[in-house]
C-alpha cells in the first residue's frame, strides 16, 4: 500500500514539473525526450557543467542548503557511469526543491537549473532544462540581463562535446512533443524558451526524431 501510495505521488510529481516518468510501477512508456541511457550519461555532464556555474548565487544565499550543489555532484557522477540509473530517478526531484532555500529570483534559477541537471538520469531533455534556467539566473543576476543571457547560452554551447552534441541534436523540438519537459509548461514560455531554441538552432535541430 506504502509502494502504491510513493508511485503515485511520483507520478503526480513528474506531470508537476512537465516530465513524463520512463519508468513507472513496471510501466515503461517510450518518448524521444528521454533519449538512451548511454545518451543520458553523456549529456548529464554538460548539464552539470551549466548548472555549476550558475550555483554560486544560490549558495551565496543558502550556504547551509546542500541539496542543490549535491543534485550537481550527483548528475556528473552519473554522466561518468558511478551511479545507477533507477536510484538517481527515484530521488531526481530533491535538488529542485532547494529553490525553496532562495529568496532573489537568481538563486532560484540557479538551484531549478541543479534541479533539472539532477533529473537527466530520468530524461535527457532535462539538460536543456538545466542550460535554460542557468542562463536565466545568469541574466536575473546581471546589470545587462539580455547581454548576459546570450554570454551564458555562448558559454554552454562552447561546452558541448561532439557527443553531446550529437545526443542532443536527437532531442524532439521544443514543444513539439508532450511526453517530456520540453512539452508544454513551463521551459516552453518566456526567458527558458528563448534559450533552448538558440541553443536547438545552434545544434542545427530541425524535427523531433522518435
Amino acid at each position: 500500500m506504502v509502494e502504491r501510495l510513493l508511485c503515485k505521488q511520483d507520478v503526480r510529481s513528474s506531470i508537476l514539473l512537465g516530465s513524463t516518468s520512463s519508468v513507472t510501477g513496471g510501466f515503461r512508456m517510450t518518448t524521444p525526450q528521454a533519449l538512451s541511457e548511454a545518451d543520458r550519461r553523456i549529456v548529464a555532464s554538460w548539464a552539470a557543467d551549466c548548472a555549476e556555474r550558475v550555483l554560486p548565487l544560490f549558495e551565496a544565499e543558502a550556504a547551509a542548503d546542500d541539496r542543490a550543489r549535491d543534485g550537481i555532484d550527483r548528475a556528473r557522477a552519473f554522466g561518468r557511469g558511478e551511479l545507477d540509473t533507477a536510484e538517481q530517478i527515484r530521488i531526481r526531484f530533491v535538488a529542485g526543491r532547494a529553490a525553496g532555500s532562495a529568496k532573489s529570483p537568481a538563486a532560484v534559477a540557479a538551484a531549478r537549473a541543479a534541479g533539472q541537471a539532477a533529473g537527466v538520469a530520468h530524461m535527457g531533455a532535462h539538460a536543456l532544462g538545466a542550460a535554460a534556467y542557468a542562463a536565466k539566473a545568469a541574466a536575473l543576476a546581471a546589470g545587462d540581463p539580455e547581454s548576459a543571457r546570450r554570454e551564458e547560452v555562448q558559454w554552454q554551447l562552447q561546452r558541448l562535446t561532439p557527443e553531446a552534441r550529437d545526443a542532443l541534436s536527437r532531442l524532439p523540438l521544443l514543444g513539439t512533443d508532450s511526453a517530456g519537459p520540453l512539452g508544454p509548461g513551463l521551459l516552453t514560455t518566456g526567458v527558458l524558451a528563448t534559450t533552448i531554441r538558440e541553443i536547438q538552432a545552434a545544434l542545427g535541430a530541425s524535427r523531433p526524431t522518435g
